[in-house]
């Protein structure tokens, strides 16, 4: 009798975890976004959000958690529980630019603290300037930079933002002098930028193309390695002058580590398959967003890319956290 109970109890330890995962997604899931509303992280998490919650069955809610430059919501998910309820979008802020400008003081290990689980989108970066700059093209706006070092500004969403790493990188290769002004996210950025204050910005495409396309802000050059169809008279960095210059913005899922890999294969699954709709796809294309998909793996390779890529602009263009 004590040998059949020792075996009932044995095996409702061992299929308990079984049955969680087979019964998943029994609650909603919270997906956090580490920076305030209003930029291409919003916009592409919501879009997938909406889609993954229509074809789970149970709700998928967006919570943004701005601050540290992404640092505060990246700490807090760490530490939640590792049963696929909490997920938070990785970006290249948090997984390759903040591990070098942070160094020790990071809160948390983009590699040992969670696991990827799939690369949603890739956003191509677009230097914009404000109408009354006197510029017409990229080659314009280098030749003002140097006749007026340390005059021009330009915007970003924050300090080590994706923004402000593309332009570091940009004025290293034409030799410019810009002063950069950092704001807590794109939303505060934009409200100066179309007030004049500021004279340029290098962002993602998404919450700047309305503001484009009405003539409110100027586009000058793309930072992906082709002309992008929502911008099409508009050419690339790498095609005016500067061969090989590429830097886009790119956002995957990840979750904290210790979720089982059969929860992670089903979000994986349900967020490719959210990628693929109709509806996301034409939400994306409207903002001029790239899906993406692919495997847990094929992220991980992404993100050990760009962390070394990223780290080298950091180091040499010597920037420092708030």
């Amino acid at each position: 009798m004590k040998h059949s109970a020792w075996i009932v109890a044995v095996m409702a330890g061992v299929s308990a975890p079984a049955f969680a995962q087979a019964d998943y997604p029994s609650k909603q899931i919270r997906f956090v976004v580490p920076f305030a509303p209003g930029g291409s992280s919003d916009i592409i998490s919501r879009a997938v959000a909406s889609q993954m919650s229509a074809n789970m069955g149970q709700q998928v809610y967006v919570e943004n958690k701005g601050g540290g430059g992404g640092n505060i919501a990246m700490e807090d998910v760490k530490r939640a529980a590792p049963d696929g309820y909490t997920m938070i979008l990785g970006h290249i802020g948090t997984l390759a630019v903040n591990p070098a400008m942070y160094g020790a003081k990071l809160p948390y290990d983009p590699i040992k603290d969670f696991q990827p689980v799939t690369l949603l989108a890739v956003v191509p970066n677009v230097i914009a300037v404000k109408p009354d700059l006197p510029v017409k093209t990229i080659q314009d706006f280098v030749a003002l930079a140097k006749k007026n070092p340390g005059k021009l500004n330009y915007g970003s969403a924050g300090n080590g933002s994706a923004g402000h790493l593309a332009m570091e990188y940009f004025k290293m290769e034409a030799g410019i002098d810009l002063v950069h002004i950092p704001y807590r996210g794109t939303g505060p950025m934009l409200s100066d930028m179309l007030g004049g204050t500021l004279d340029a910005t290098f962002n993602g495409v998404p919450p700047i193309l309305s503001q484009i396309k009405a003539g409110k802000l100027k586009p000058l050059a793309v930072g992906s390695t082709a002309k992008i169809p929502v911008l099409p008279d508009t050419p690339t960095i790498a095609g005016s002058g500067y061969p090989g210059f590429e830097t886009s913005q790119w956002y995957g899922l990840i979750v904290p580590a210790g979720v089982p890999r059969p929860i992670i294969d089903r979000l994986q699954k349900e967020a490719v398959k959210a990628l693929g709709s109709d509806d996301t796809r034409k939400r994306f294309a409207d903002d001029g967003a790239n899906p993406a998909g692919g495997t847990p793996e094929q992220f991980a390779a992404l993100i050990a890319k760009e962390k070394e890529k990223w780290g080298k602009v950091v180091a040499t263009a010597k920037i420092q956290p708030d």
